[in-house]
């Protein structure tokens, strides 16, 4: 008898990632896909459920990958929340160039963009949860309620962003996808002039210039 492998996590993504670039679609079962690499079915279980939450982590992955390297710079910290997340971008869309092959495919694998999009509901938790972190500012409301729906506006925003920016490098053309650096700088930079703080408070302490001058002539 055979020796069996033991896969790690790790090598179940690579080896999956192969199989589709390779056959350009995915492996017909889990038992197969167990058999053809030498190990047991049962230890695919002890990782993923199915191939969808084995597309779903790689995702995660290329998020956990590019924060990781971020946390790593000695610069980073010293960022504002603008330039942190100009540099989570570019290094983000740096690994997915790397994978590129595997991420058009898994992007367009349905006709269905739902379906296609359910393979990043994982990544868009982490990533509204790295938006929350970079405690972006904006003008303070003193109301719960308000204060709850901004920032959930203001995360679901830069999601929003992400995914037309995701769209958009699928569809650059440019070498070395230089139009798609332009796109996230001029991007980002709009976004966080559109929530600039500065201006808001002017107009807010000239409202209240004006209501208090109002009270005082009457």
């Amino acid at each position: 008898m055979s020796k069996k492998n033991t896969p790690t996590q790790n090598s179940l993504i690579k080896l999956y990632m192969e199989y589709v670039l390779e056959h350009n679609h995915a492996p017909k079962s889990i038992y197969t896909f167990s058999k053809s690499n030498g190990f047991e079915e049962a230890d695919f279980y002890k990782f993923f459920a199915n191939f969808d939450t084995l597309e779903s982590k790689l995702f995660c992955l290329f998020f956990t990958n590019t924060k990781e390297a971020l946390e790593s710079s000695k610069d980073y910290p010293t960022y504002d929340s603008r330039n942190q997340l100009l540099s989570f971008y570019f290094t983000f869309f740096e690994n997915l160039t790397a994978n590129r092959s595997y991420v058009v495919y898994a992007l367009n694998e349905s006709s269905n963009k739902l379906e296609n999009l359910k393979k990043l509901k994982r990544l868009r938790s982490k990533f509204l949860d790295y938006i929350d972190e970079l405690d972006i500012e904006v003008l303070q409301i003193k109301n719960k309620q308000l204060e709850q729906l901004k920032d959930s506006v203001i995360q679901e925003t830069y999601w929003i962003q992400l995914m037309l920016t995701l769209k958009f490098w699928l569809d650059d053309t440019s070498t070395s996808f230089e139009k798609t650096d332009i796109f996230i700088e001029k991007s980002i930079n709009a976004s966080f002039d559109l929530i600039n703080i500065s201006p808001l408070r002017s107009v807010v302490d000239l409202g209240k210039f004006l209501i208090k001058e109002k009270i005082s002539m009457n």
